[in-house]
């Protein structure tokens, strides 16, 4: 079964939207996106019917709410609503959360392992079917061996029964890391700061389970969020 992501025009690149339980990457430079683009895609399992986490290392809650406020997608509405939990992991609650599974009793998990069956658990016993991870500088926040830590991280975190998108902060679609080969599907955001101003794209780096090409499509911003023009093609 697949998910509409609440993106126009993207779900034409994927058969459709998204297949269910599955993880994806979400990479690009800053301000080409990313965060509107998991914000609509948890706005629309909100509207859906379907609960939706987001795990922040950028913004709190009030900011996020704040910053989609521009959109007329209704981030705010699903927040209010109560169909959309939100951990700022700078947040005192959050880190009491995630220290619970620290032997030491520190600030923080132990290891990646106990962080992620950690989140995972709250995830399936809170019925939680969307969740975004922005981003994976989470675990350069917890742990210094941010690659092998990577590994354990979102290997266990795919597992869990529940559509996750993980923002990543690589700039190079060429690239490939560790992240990208675990992953169910890669999707990059690009943007080019050209004579006529910015010109931004979508590119399909990989999806398991479906047929796409790899060309950058036109995507843009308008009042109601990001929009992705299927047969507007950009020459990198």
């Amino acid at each position: 079964m697949r998910l509409s992501t609440g993106v126009p025009g993207f779900d034409e690149l994927v058969d459709g939207g998204l297949l269910r339980d599955r993880l994806y990457i979400v990479s690009g430079p800053p301000g080409s996106g990313k965060t509107t683009f998991c914000a609509q895609f948890l706005t629309k399992g909100a509207f859906n019917g379907e609960t939706g986490l987001y795990v922040s290392m950028h913004e709190s809650e009030q900011e996020l709410v704040a910053d989609m406020s521009s959109f007329q997608f209704g981030f705010d509405q699903a927040v209010n609503a109560g169909q959309m939990k939100f951990m700022d992991v700078f947040a005192s609650e959050t880190k009491r959360f995630f220290s619970s599974s620290s032997r030491g009793g520190s600030d923080g998990p132990d290891n990646v392992e106990n962080l992620t069956n950690k989140l995972v658990s709250y995830i399936e016993s809170n019925g939680v079917e969307r969740v975004v991870i922005d981003s994976t500088m989470l675990l350069e926040y917890y742990f210094s061996d941010e690659v092998d830590q990577l590994i354990t991280f979102l290997s266990k975190l795919k597992r869990a029964d529940a559509t996750v998108l993980v923002v990543s902060e690589m700039t190079d679609p060429t690239s490939y890391s560790d992240g990208h080969y675990l992953a169910h599907g890669v999707l990059f955001m690009h943007n080019y700061l050209e004579s006529g101003g910015m010109t931004r794209g979508l590119q399909l780096i990989k999806m398991r389970g479906t047929e796409i090409d790899c060309d950058i499509h036109h995507l843009e911003f308008t009042d109601r969020g990001l929009r992705v023009h299927p047969d507007q093609k950009i020459q990198s």
